[in-house]
């Protein structure tokens, strides 16, 4: 199986697509029916449900609705020096590195400074929980970090969804420690990362990333990504 999981495209501040998230769109719903998904999810916001929408048009597919995949909201927020609250995804990276932070495991990246003194542990648990749910549904059961096999499957999977969500359960996915994810990862607008779950004959599997945040369909069609690369369109 093939998991898609594909950032919304660019918003404005009603929460819609901008005009420039529309042709975003557009790009990776042709990029997605070249793919010939077999399946497409989104979260239940409306900038990530516009953008699965020239996907579903173009392959002839209803999106299903996964309430689960929401943006992290409230959550990332922590209490800085001067006693305003801020998002974590908005700190600079550096923190995440800095004091010794860099070699905090998997396990104690809850402890990292400014993450400690957010909600991102109550989040990730609920994204873990969930997005675990979502992929026995798909024929693969979590256990023990591996996944049993209960169905093997040869489909292609995409997930419209959002920036902060997407880390999140990426981190969990390839056990990245969050605060790692969060100093060296971000996420373009219609990012594409692709999950590959092999249907090994042993009968287990783990998740193997093929591609992170992706915006060849951008480039292809000579749309500007938000992190703009000084090359050739």
């Amino acid at each position: 199986m093939l998991l898609y999981i594909i950032r919304h495209g660019e918003p404005g501040h009603d929460g819609a697509l901008t005009e420039k998230g529309w042709k975003q769109a557009e790009a990776v719903g042709r990029r997605l029916e070249k793919a010939k998904i077999d399946r497409i999810f989104t979260s239940p916001i409306l900038r990530a449900k516009q953008t699965s929408e020239p996907a579903c048009r173009l392959l002839g597919l209803t999106a299903g609705i996964e309430e689960w995949s929401h943006e992290i909201g409230d959550e990332r927020l922590a209490p800085m020096p001067d006693g305003t609250m801020k998002s974590v995804s908005l700190i600079q990276n550096t923190v995440y590195r800095e004091n010794g932070n860099q070699d905090l495991p998997f396990d104690k990246a809850y402890e990292c400074d400014y993450i400690k003194d957010s909600q991102m542990k109550k989040a990730v648990d609920y994204i873990e929980k969930n997005g675990n749910e979502f992929l026995e549904r798909l024929g693969y059961r979590y256990e023990n970090g591996v996944y049993r096999i209960l169905k093997p499957s040869d489909e292609k999977i995409a997930l419209f969804c959002h920036a902060a969500f997407s880390r999140a359960w990426i981190s969990v996915l390839l056990h990245i420690p969050l605060h790692i994810m969060w100093a060296g990862f971000d996420y373009e607008h219609s990012g594409v990362t692709v999950i590959e779950f092999e249907n090994n004959e042993n009968g287990v599997t783990a998740p193997t990333c093929l591609r992170y945040s992706d915006t060849s369909h951008l480039y292809a069609e000579g749309i500007e990504p938000m992190f703009f690369e000084k090359v050739e369109m």
